[in-house]
């Protein structure tokens, strides 16, 4: 089993880093019984923001795609999910459903902007560029939706107040369902994360995504050994948008709540921040260092949120600076030899 999961693409292979794995995940599953309900609730949001990190990490660390777009997919899933679900009175099942096709929406969404985008032969920081002008204008755009008029059947979008009253997922257990907050909320998304990263980096072990890292460092030799180049990235883009989306929707039905500010500058900055100092090259320090970065982001905006939003950018400055393969992936490459010095 592990034959799948282990491989060149990932630092994170041996029996060292396995066993603290298993470790961290007994972890994982064992905190609801030592923490109060509110911050099992806190941590299961925090882990739902590390899907759009993940997602930016296959594109810009292994494909080499900047894209400055998390946040549009994370806006226009948590928009639909809201606008589907109220309109259907959604409860049970039909939540996921609703979240599904919030999902579904982004990715469309996702797929032809990312047609024209890359068979247009739009690369490199023009690629950044264009995707963060997208986010922008769809935060902006939600932004002046205000008046009655803006509103799908019973779901106004409310300017920027931000859309509300959509119902949180249901899950259908026996003759009753379970609303998924707190603990069960937590469990949902904790066991969601880890199917996506452990799929993540059986995709990226893969020939698939052997291709994408040659794509990374020299799409035109890549192209000349007989790959479709863009059609590896427009797969990749569509299947990294679509983990953001899908935070986007829980989030959405986690606060049932989604404001046009999660579109904008500040927030579409966050992603970029995540993944650059994690280590955009490696899917555990992004899963990692995002976690650790979201926490201590967390804690200092209950303090002020100006010198939370000055620490990333400080951060971020550090990072390129001085780490360009990002901090966590340093600490994760000293943790693997010295797990080799004591194995051998």
């Amino acid at each position: 089993m592990l034959n799948v999961l282990n491989g060149p693409q990932t630092l994170g292979n041996g029996r060292f880093f396995w066993t603290g794995f298993v470790l961290v995940l007994m972890f994982a599953l064992g905190y609801p019984a030592i923490s109060d309900p509110y911050d099992v609730g806190n941590i299961a949001y925090l882990l739902l923001s590390t899907l759009t990190a993940l997602g930016l990490s296959l594109m810009w660390g292994y494909a080499g795609m900047f894209s400055f777009g998390q946040t549009a997919f994370f806006g226009v899933a948590g928009y639909t999910y809201g606008v589907i679900s109220i309109n259907l009175g959604a409860s049970g099942a039909l939540t996921f459903l609703c979240l599904l096709g919030g999902v579904a929406v982004a990715a469309l969404f996702a797929a032809l902007l990312g047609y024209f985008l890359i068979y247009g032969r739009v690369s490199g920081v023009f690629f950044g560029i264009v995707t963060f002008a997208t986010t922008l204008a769809l935060a902006a755009f939600f932004g002046q939706t205000a008046g009655p008029e803006w509103a799908i059947g019973k779901a106004r979008f409310n300017g920027f107040n931000g859309m509300i009253g959509m119902p949180p997922l249901e899950l259908p257990w026996l003759d009753d369902n379970i609303v998924l907050e707190g603990v069960a909320l937590y469990y949902f998304v904790l066991c969601l994360v880890l199917v996506v990263y452990l799929g993540l980096r059986i995709l990226v072990n893969s020939r698939f995504g052997n291709v994408l890292v040659a794509i990374r460092e020299d799409p035109l030799r890549t192209e000349l050994l007989g790959y479709d180049v863009r059609k590896y990235q427009l797969i990749t883009f569509v299947v990294g948008s679509a983990l953001a989306a899908l935070s986007g929707g829980l989030y959405t039905a986690w606060g049932q709540f989604i404001p046009p500010a999660s579109m904008g500058l500040p927030a579409a900055a966050m992603p970029i921040i995540w993944v650059a100092f994690s280590g955009r090259q490696d899917l555990t320090a992004t899963l990692v260092g995002t976690f650790l970065l979201l926490l201590v982001f967390q804690t200092i905006t209950v303090y002020s949120q100006q010198y939370a939003l000055i620490l990333m950018g400080f951060l971020l400055l550090i990072t390129v600076l001085l780490v360009p393969s990002g901090f966590v992936i340093g600490v994760g490459r000293l943790l693997g030899r010295l797990g080799r010095g004591v194995t051998s």
